[in-house]
């Protein structure tokens, strides 16, 4: 997945420098194409508009852009798409990379429906939020690039939530994150961070939304940075210039373009996009204090899973004491919700279970067998320490029990079982004894091959954990066939 990367080790000078550096560019930009229009102000066929508009075109086109934003009517679409697509106002991108995606999404149906089932009940409130500050809605589209709008998904570089937050960047936009609660996965919440920070990022690059969905990827310092190395070389510094970035960030901005493209026109690249209806999924209901989500669900006569879709900022079966102290609901559970919680009692909040301490237990285990921590045992039973007696008797915080993705319902996680690939015939194949610390990745680099083609070959999955001893199969051309220690040739036969 993609993360954010807030570089807060940078100073603020370096930054200071590096915007300055960007902007003396264009400037400089500016005023040769100035010169050489006024040059040519003689000459009676017009000027095809290129990469170097003077800025003040730019405004203007940007403005006109805007404008006819803010014409569409939102209410006046039936289908949610059909918003999206009067919104658009990105410049495109010339770019065989765009195609390039495109090609693969529309390859890829299965994951364009499963996507579109996640998307809809976030998606009207994400467009809501992009056209109230008057952004294009191809930003709408961006969680479909970080998480494939998956509320759960976690990186490798601890990136989580619909908008990939790294731990750094969602304290600095106000996400909490505690034993209860993770504000990066917060639909409401890190929307509205996400948003304020695509806005800045904006800004910085001077309404350049390439570079700003850059720096979104791979964080502003890099981008700038690369902006000026190509300036100090009298090269391009537009976007798909900056060749010093990181593939993945390369790939970044036509990844989302290329959605975009699907989106306008599913039919042409044979997706069938299942309508969003154009109206509010959830709406929002204050609890007023803790309150544990089973019983929440009960009163709102829906499941456990269908609450818990649109609220995976709660780690726990209850929401934290300190708050927020509020939910989301489907909009047309939300008065019955209200009329339930006038009529219950304090003491029914939360859900406890009694525990007789027998000889041996422990807080710990007691703690484990319950998905519970050991300090909410404590705390429930007012304990200093973690002694307890034989033949007492323990309150149990059951509503503090561990909540994961698998108990959702639309973003419970779609597990395959992986699909065997046949290997070349012309190869050798040998077999990979693997250490403490090696990963598919690691193992793939090391023969020259692809992880797909070792996923393939072995039955399993890419992103897959793999136990020391465990043996792996990999087939190589026969002249690079490696004489390591923890090989072994066998032909392909």
């Amino acid at each position: 997945m993609l993360a954010f990367n807030n570089n807060k080790s940078e100073s603020r000078e370096d930054v200071i420098a590096s915007r300055t550096s960007f902007r003396r560019y264009l400037l400089r930009g500016f005023l040769a194409l100035s010169v050489s229009m006024l040059i040519a102000g003689c000459a009676t066929n017009p000027v095809a508009p290129t990469s170097g508009t003077p800025a003040k075109e730019q405004s203007a086109s940007k403005l006109a852009a805007a404008t006819q934003r803010s014409a569409a009517i939102p209410e006046s679409f039936d289908n949610l798409w059909d918003r999206v697509r009067a919104g658009y106002g990105m410049e495109p991108l010339d770019s065989p990379l765009v195609a390039r995606h495109v090609k693969w999404f529309s390859q890829n149906p299965a994951f364009m429906e499963r996507m579109v089932q996640r998307a809809r009940l976030y998606l009207y409130y994400i467009v809501d939020e992009v056209e109230k500050r008057n952004l294009p809605t191809e930003i709408a589209l961006l969680p479909a690039i970080e998480s494939a709008f998956k509320p759960h998904a976690y990186s490798r570089a601890r990136a989580s939530g619909l908008w990939q937050f790294i731990p750094s960047t969602g304290s600095h936009y106000g996400l909490d994150r505690n034993w209860w609660y993770d504000g990066r996965r917060n639909v409401v919440e890190a929307t509205q961070a996400a948003l304020d920070y695509l806005e800045k990022l904006n800004n910085d690059f001077d309404g350049n939304w390439h570079l700003a969905l850059a720096a979104y990827n791979a964080g502003e310092r890099r981008v700038m940075n690369a902006v000026s190395y190509n300036e100090r070389r009298g090269r391009p510094a537009d976007y798909q210039n900056l060749h010093t970035l990181k593939p993945e960030t390369l790939n970044y901005v036509p990844k989302l373009l290329a959605m975009a493209k699907i989106i306008a026109n599913p039919e042409q690249y044979g997706i069938n996009l299942q309508p969003i209806d154009n109206e509010p999924y959830f709406a929002k209901v204050e609890v007023g204090s803790q309150i544990d989500l089973g019983i929440v669900a009960k009163m709102a006569n829906i499941s456990l899973g269908d609450l818990y879709d649109i609220n995976p900022g709660f780690k726990r079966r209850a929401t934290a004491p300190e708050g927020p102290h509020y939910l989301l609901v489907p909009k047309e559970r939300r008065d019955i919700l209200l009329e339930a919680l006038e009529n219950l009692p304090d003491k029914n909040r939360v859900r406890w279970q009694r525990h007789r301490v027998r000889h041996g237990d422990a807080l710990s285990t007691i703690a484990r067998r319950y998905g519970v921590s050991v300090s909410s045992i404590k705390r429930a039973n007012g304990l200093r320490s973690s002694r307890i007696r034989a033949g007492s008797d323990l309150l149990i915080p059951v509503s503090a029990q561990r909540m994961t993705a698998k108990d959702g319902n639309v973003t419970k996680p779609v597990y395959r079982k992986p699909r065997r690939v046949a290997p070349p015939s012309d190869h050798v194949k040998l077999v990979h004894k693997v250490r403490s610390g090696d990963t598919l990745w690691g193992i793939a680099v090391r023969y020259d091959v692809y992880i797909y083609q070792l996923a393939g070959w072995n039955g399993l999955h890419r992103r897959g954990l793999l136990r020391p001893g465990q043996k792996i199969d990999v087939w190589v051309k026969p002249e690079l066939a490696p004489s390591a220690s923890n090989t072994s040739n066998h032909p392909n036969t």
